[in-house]
């Protein structure tokens, strides 16, 4: 009888260290920190524009902090529709996140009539990274040197004059958009792929204008081929005190802007998100990366995840307020339907 119990006994305790032997083996595994390999920065649009601006001095110190690659992605197409699709889709594990933009996450909700995602439920907002005044810029050697001057000449030609765009649904396209509703003046839309091309367009002459990113100006700018006529701020740029706002320039309330911030598949943890956000405003706040950014017309703010999400829901409000007012109200876009394009 004894030596019965004491095979069992035997087998019994061969098990569980076996059972162990196997717990300690994958343990490991289960325990590496966030993150234990490269991250995958998705930007929506082409090189060149806002998110290469701002996200590669930005990822540059990210990497650094995490003790991991950050490297940018691009994948453009559909006014940063496809590239926000791809991380709304992506794995919630905090190796595919979205360095995203003012277009894809709040103005396409009202103007797409499927985007293939949800912003409020298929993407978590992480942190913000930089909010972008918008300039309105012409060519340098272009008859008007104020936005008066330019409506006054839109009305008297014909054709009126032509704004490009990153695309449409962007920040660009929305403000010419709504400069034409405004003024009442004869303004086309001339879209582009990406901020970059649409700058371009300006420059050899196949656009008049284009409310661009002041990050992306600044160095064609600097070069002679552009001037700005006004900033879409509701005070003067600290890069630029001598250029009017538009509400100076007799648009009251015209304070549209541009902004990045990052942001991971829906159902993403709350430990990784927080872990993000802390070395991301940890990024965001050191003097050489912040006088960086600084200095090619960027502002940084801090915030938490929370934050962040109460920020983009609002500036979603804000939007979607000009659009029933403007576009649909007053020119009937889609019969109010809110759909510019499909």
């Amino acid at each position: 009888m004894k030596t019965r119990t004491t095979k069992r006994r035997v087998l019994l305790l061969g098990t569980i260290m076996v059972a162990l032997a196997g717990f300690i083996t994958f343990a490991p595994a289960f325990a590496q920190p966030y993150p234990s390999r490269p991250i995958q920065l998705v930007v929506a649009y082409p090189e060149g524009g806002t998110g290469e601006i701002v996200g590669k001095p930005f990822t540059e110190k990210l990497s650094a902090l995490l003790n991991q690659p950050v490297k940018l992605e691009y994948r453009s197409g559909a006014s940063g529709a496809e590239g926000t699709k791809f991380v709304a889709r992506a794995a919630p594990d905090g190796y595919t996140l979205l360095l995203g933009q003012t277009g894809e996450l709040v103005i396409n909700r009202y103007l797409v009539r499927d985007l293939g995602y949800e912003p409020d439920r298929d993407l978590k907002p992480v942190a913000l990274v930089a909010r972008i005044p918008l300039a309105l810029v012409v060519k340098a050697d272009a008859p008007f040197a104020t936005v008066e001057e330019l409506i006054k000449t839109a009305k008297a030609t014909r054709k009126g004059l032509s704004f490009s765009s990153g695309g449409p649904g962007t920040t660009g396209q929305f403000s010419g958009e709504l400069l034409r509703m405004r003024s009442f003046a004869r303004l086309n839309h001339v879209p582009s792929d990406g901020a970059a091309a649409a700058l371009r367009a300006v420059i050899d002459g196949q656009a008049d204008f284009y409310f661009a990113p002041l990050a992306v100006v600044l160095p064609e700018l600097k070069a002679g081929k552009l001037k700005v006529l006004a900033i879409s701020l509701p005070r003067r740029s600290l890069t630029l005190p001598n250029v009017p706002t538009m509400a100076e320039s007799g648009y009251r309330g015209f304070t549209l802007s541009a902004w990045v911030a990052v942001l991971a598949p829906g159902g993403t943890s709350n430990e990784v998100v927080d872990r993000l956000n802390a070395a991301i405003n940890n990024a965001v706040a050191q003097p050489d990366l912040r006088e960086k950014l600084v200095a090619a017309g960027v502002d940084v703010e801090l915030m938490s995840p929370q934050q962040t999400q109460e920020f983009i829901r609002n500036e979603a409000v804000s939007y979607q307020d000009v659009i029933k007012d403007d576009f649909c109200s007053r020119f009937g876009y889609g019969g109010c339907a809110g759909y510019v394009y499909q």
